[in-house]
Order: structure tokens, then C-alpha cells, then sequence
């Protein structure tokens, strides 16, 4: 199946595992007016609404100043979001541009960068996430002597963290004990 780069939310979170067919950056649909409120009461909201119409009142200028200031209070709004989450992202930087948020950075896990997409994405405003997180998986290359006991304390520093990198690996080991010297192995993010 090819990717049109285009998602629908509901179905991403119906899907067992959306990445299976596509994992590849894109827009995802979702329902604009619902979620998770951007600002903590209607009274902020009521009032950047009012002064967003006083600036159009007042010319083209001050209404694009004020478009402009209001994404950027969105676009902050939503960092706060993902920040509260705690969800592992580096470099992140959100855009919001009338319902449009287009959200950047880097992660070392599939399920961070999924879960950021839904973060935004159910947050009122919203319509629609243009996904440009990037995800750089880190990976092990065997080296004679190793074991999976000892790329575990190598990486996450508890060698009986071995079955996480056992179970990230099938099918492709059959058994924690049979790796062998120039073999890459993905390192999940615990």
C-alpha cells in the first residue's frame, strides 16, 4: 500500500499499529473542536478572541498582528502540553498556523512520536498535525564477547534489562543467548 502521507486521527487510534503500513511523516486529520483545552479557562480564550477581533476592527495590519500573536500563544500552549507530558523529544518546536500545527524534533521511539501527534492533535483548535518529528532508533553492533546481559548494562547500566533488547529483536533472535559479532541490534527506549 502506498502512503499518501495523508491520516485520519480516529483511525490512527483504532489501528493495533498505524506505522505498520506507513510510517513515514504527514498531515493527521483530526476533530478541530474537541479536547483537551489550550487555555486553562474560556476567559483567556474569550479574551484573545476579543482582541484579535479589536485589532481587526482597526485594519488588515493589527488583525494580521494579532492572527500571528494568537498562533504563537497556541503554538505555546501546545509545547506546554507536550512538555507536561513528559514525552521524550528533543529539539521540539510546534507551529500553529490558523488549525494546522506543525510539530518538529527528534525521538529514539516510534511510541513518543505517536503519542506527541495524539497530544496535539486532541487539543481544541486543532484540525489538523503535520508530522515532521524525526525518529533515530539507536542501534548495537555485536562485538565478540558480548551478550545481551552486557549490551544491557552498556546502555541502559542494569545488565537484567537484557530481555527488553530480547524482545525488541524477535523474530529475528530466537534465543537471548545466540548473537553473534558484527549482528546490529535495536536498542528500545525503556
Amino acid at each position: 500500500m502506498m502512503c499518501t502521507g495523508f491520516h485520519d486521527g480516529a483511525a490512527l487510534a483504532r489501528h493495533p499499529d498505524p506505522w505498520e503500513q506507513c510510517c513515514t511523516m504527514g498531515i493527521f486529520d483530526f476533530v478541530k473542536d474537541v479536547g483537551t483545552k489550550l487555555f486553562g479557562d474560556d476567559e483567556a480564550e474569550k479574551k484573545a478572541a476579543e482582541e484579535a477581533a479589536a485589532a481587526q476592527a482597526a485594519g488588515a495590519e493589527a488583525a494580521r498582528i494579532a492572527k500571528e500573536a494568537r498562533d504563537k500563544a497556541i503554538a505555546e500552549a501546545l509545547v506546554g502540553i507536550v512538555q507536561g507530558l513528559e514525552l521524550k523529544i528533543e529539539e521540539l518546536d510546534i507551529q500553529f498556523d490558523h488549525d494546522l500545527a506543525t510539530v518538529r524534533g527528534t525521538t529514539r521511539s516510534q511510541s513518543e512520536r505517536e503519542k506527541v501527534i495524539l497530544a496535539i492533535g486532541n487539543s481544541q483548535g486543532v484540525g489538523r498535525v503535520d508530522d515532521q518529528i524525526e525518529v533515530r532508533p539507536v542501534f548495537h553492533v555485536v562485538e565478540k564477547g558480548d551478550t545481551l546481559s552486557k549490551i544491557a548494562e552498556k546502555h541502559y547500566g542494569d545488565k537484567m534489562k537484557y530481555n527488553a533488547i530480547f524482545e525488541a529483536n524477535k523474530p529475528m533472535l530466537k534465543s537471548p543467548d545466540l548473537i553473534y559479532p558484527g549482528q546490529s541490534l535495536r536498542i528500545p527506549e525503556l
